[in-house]
This record gives structure tokens, sequence and C-alpha cells, in this order.
């Protein structure tokens, strides 16, 4: 495993800890693969846990698959809440997300299901790629399956991008309090997510073109998509309140679970997004709460939603500005091989809120 190729990428363990790999050596952080090469670990940060150094040892090549993950899933955050008043907002150091991870709200909860989906999105096509020692394509979908078309090809591996997420990331959680089932149901919320959303592919054979017959599998959907029904969870999370039967023939698992705070509403489904706490105010900075708020945050003056300088600003008002930006633009193709463009300098007016 090329450490040059990792160095300084970031990774969660889902306690709101995180990990880094840098290629500085010490005897306090190193740890060694199947194949007796070392990996290590920044020293300033929390070290993965047992457990999860175990499976990085069993499944070679995984560590980096768990780590673009991640940092997938940190740039689909960041865009999908790019308009509100919490813009999933990161920092370097050990609490990459601040401290809304240590909360259970709303947006704590997609923290949870978006990393959790980031690693089992990865790891499932990193294993169809070639890339992870122990695993492979899903070849279980081979024969007939219809009229003009049969299973073939390469599936994702998505069974397997689950089993380890699950291993893996809610390794971390520990506990049996509110908080503790509400990050299991929000990870497994994730990894559910990328598996429902798996998708058949076909591939056409036959005479000049024709689509005689097609070969299909089973494709992972776009991290894009997955994050698009992770929002739309995010908008419909259920408010939930710690369940126990306080029978002692329930098992364990039946005794605690998450009940919706409101009677009247249906338990949430495995797919929900589930919080129990009220989310802060970002509308302005607060150290106790972590967060930044919208001072100097750019607002649509015309928008009635929520990027709207009305609502973005929270009510505080908005500055205007102007700036010149110097662009490439008219390119043209010259054969073989040269892109000419001219530079076009535009005025950009700007509104940022106070």
């Amino acid at each position: 495993l090329a450490l040059s190729s990792l160095s300084n990428t970031l990774a969660v363990n889902n306690s709101g800890r995180w990990w880094g790999i840098i290629n500085v050596a010490s005897s306090t952080n190193l740890l060694t693969d199947s194949k007796n090469v070392q990996l290590v670990l920044d020293p300033s940060l929390q070290l993965l846990s047992r457990k999860q150094r175990k499976l990085i040892r069993q499944n070679p090549g995984i560590l980096h698959s768990v780590s673009s993950g991640l940092q997938t899933a940190i740039k689909e955050c960041k865009w999908q809440f790019r308009n509100r008043r919490w813009n999933c907002p990161t920092s370097q150091g050990p609490n990459i997300f601040g401290k809304i991870v240590n909360r259970g709200c709303r947006e704590t909860a997609f923290i949870f299901a978006i990393t959790s989906a980031g690693v089992t999105h990865s790891v499932a096509r990193s294993c169809s790629e070639g890339s992870i020692e122990s695993c492979t394509c899903d070849y279980r979908r081979r024969g007939p399956g219809g009229p003009d078309w049969h299973w073939g090809g390469c599936s994702d591996n998505i069974d397997f991008g689950r089993l380890f997420g699950r291993e893996f990331v809610d390794s971390s959680e520990k506990g049996r309090d509110l908080r503790f089932l509400m990050n299991l149901h929000n990870n497994e919320a994730g990894r559910m997510t990328v598996f429902s959303e798996m998708h058949q592919e076909c591939k056409c054979h036959g005479m000049s073109g024709s689509c005689t017959v097609r070969t299909c599998w089973m494709r992972l959907p776009t991290f894009r998509a997955v994050g698009d029904v992770l929002k739309d969870r995010f908008d419909g999370a259920s408010r939930v309140i710690y369940g126990n039967k306080g029978s002692n023939r329930a098992s364990r698992v039946e005794l605690h679970h998450l009940e919706p705070e409101n009677p009247a509403h249906k338990p949430p489904s495995p797919q929900d997004l589930v919080y129990f706490e009220k989310s802060p105010n970002f509308c302005t900075y607060s150290g106790k709460t972590g967060t930044a708020g919208t001072a100097g945050r750019f607002c649509n003056s015309s928008s009635p939603g929520l990027d709207g300088c009305e609502l973005l600003c929270c009510g505080r008002g908005y500055r205007t500005r102007t700036q010149r930006v110097t662009e490439r633009c008219n390119c043209t193709f010259h054969w073989c091989c040269h892109v000419s463009c001219l530079n076009c300098t535009n005025t950009q007016v700007l509104h940022e809120c106070l």
C-alpha cells in the first residue's frame, strides 16, 4: 500500500474522532498489514480501535478505500447543504465536523448516515475494481434473467460493502443509551440507501450493433444519488425517544429500541433518519455549540428560498459588492492537438450576510 497516495488523507470512526495517515513513522503509531507493509497513523489523532485495526489487516487494500469513501461523503455533505444555514462546515483537527457530532439533532443524523454510506459505497466499488484482496465482483447473479437478457458481467459487491461497513463503522459505538441507538440506526440507514439505489446495467450483444441479447449486472448508484436520497430523509427525519419494553423475556435488541416521540406517528423505518434533540441556532456564532453562524456567507438576493438573503442572513441584512473575474472563454480546438481560448472579464455582483 503506497503511503504517498494516502498522505494527509482523513477518515472517521463515527464517534466523532478522526484519524489520518501520514508519512512520518513513530513507534506508537505503526500498523502492519497482513503483508508486513507498515501503515502509518497520525500520532496526534486517536488511533483506530482494536477491531478496526484487525479488519484492516484482514483486508489488504481496504484502508485506501475507506479513506476515499469518507472524503467523498464529506464533499457530498458540503454540496447538499451549500445553501443552508448549516452548510456542513469542517475544520482540521480531531473533530473535523466540530461539536455537532456530539449532539442528537438532524444534522448529526445526516453526518453519520452519509459517512457510513460513503464507506459502504467505496468498499463495494473497490471490490469490483480489484483493489481489495479479500473481495471481488459479486458473481452470484449468473444465468437466465429474462426473455432477451441474462445475468453476467461484474456486479458491484454491495453485500461485502455493507458487511464491512457495519463491522468497521459500528464498532466505534458503545453503550445502550439513546445516542447509541440513534447512531447505529443512522449508520444502517446510510448503508441501506446505497443498497436500495442499486440498479441494473446491461451490455448489448449481436451482429452489426443489434441487441439480440443483453448481459446485465448490478451497479452502484452515483454517490450524488445517495446524497439526494439522504437529504430528502434529513428533511423528513423522525424525532424519537428511548423505548424500553421492560420485559425480561425480550432479547437485548428488542428491549432497547427507538420509538416516535409523538405516539400518533408511525415508527421510523430502517431507512429513515432519526434524531432526538432540537438543532442549535445556526444563525450566530456560539462556542458552546460550535456553530460558526452565517455572517460572511454569500446569499441570493432574488431567491425566496433557504439560499435567499432574508433567510440565510437570519434577518440581519447583507452588503453588496462587485468584483471583476477573468475567465477563459470562446475556446476552439485545432487539429491536432491544441486549444486556444480568449480571456473574458465579467463583473459579478455578490451579496454577503452581515
